[in-house]
């Protein structure tokens, strides 16, 4: 348990000491007030936990905090060398797909549940806490991993079989909709009608 919670103070240590829009700010309050910059996140950790359990709009800060952090963290994955994080960061944003899409169905019921959106952000912190035996990773090797593995072939074939079926539905609709413009003479822009002048040449009255 000290060895998380070491893991962990080193990874917002090392958050702290980054130039970024955040430290930014903390840097320029310390600079002002005189207070240490972690123990003004430490305030602010605490803030938003009062806020989850009392504030109104926990929903928007919870996702807020599911989302920004890993996002910031996956864009610098990409742009690093290293794969091992990109692994990390994709294993997290498919437990946290499957999340999203069981609460959609089941929020009506949660939503009611006391303290659900601390429970939901201390579930997302786990998800995405910098050991490897963090959420993420335990959830996708003993339940996502089995299961998709099981069904690769069948979801495969389904998925080959939806696509096949969407492409010849879409060129379907594509050949009767140049068919209705063909008919209907729309293809085009249609030439003007050339219109005659009455002719302006003067005739000489003939002599009986």
């Amino acid at each position: 348990m000290l060895a998380i919670f070491t893991k962990l103070k080193d990874r917002v240590e090392a958050f702290l000491n980054e130039k970024n829009i955040l430290t930014d700010c903390l840097n320029k309050i310390e600079e002002k007030t005189g207070i240490k910059k972690r123990y003004l996140a430490l305030g602010a950790a605490g803030v938003i936990g009062a806020y989850l359990l009392f504030g109104y709009g926990a929903s928007l800060l919870c996702n807020l905090i599911g989302f920004v952090y890993p996002a910031y963290y996956s864009i610098k994955a990409i742009e690093s060398p290293d794969k091992e994080d990109d692994t990390q960061w994709l294993t997290y944003w498919v437990i946290y797909g499957f999340f999203s899409v069981g609460e959609f169905f089941s929020d009506i019921f949660l939503h009611w549940f006391p303290f659900y959106y601390v429970c939901k952000c201390l579930f997302l912190l786990w998800c995405m806490a910098p050991v490897s035996w963090n959420g993420s990773q335990i959830l996708y090797r003993y339940t996502v991993r089995p299961l998709f593995l099981k069904h690769e072939a069948r979801v495969d074939e389904m998925v080959g079989d939806i696509s096949g079926k969407a492409m010849s539905a879409a060129e379907n609709v594509t050949r009767e909709v140049l068919h209705t413009l063909v008919r209907n003479r729309t293809i085009g822009p249609a030439e003007p009608e050339v219109k005659r002048l009455p002719s302006s040449a003067f005739t000489e009255p003939t002599v009986d």
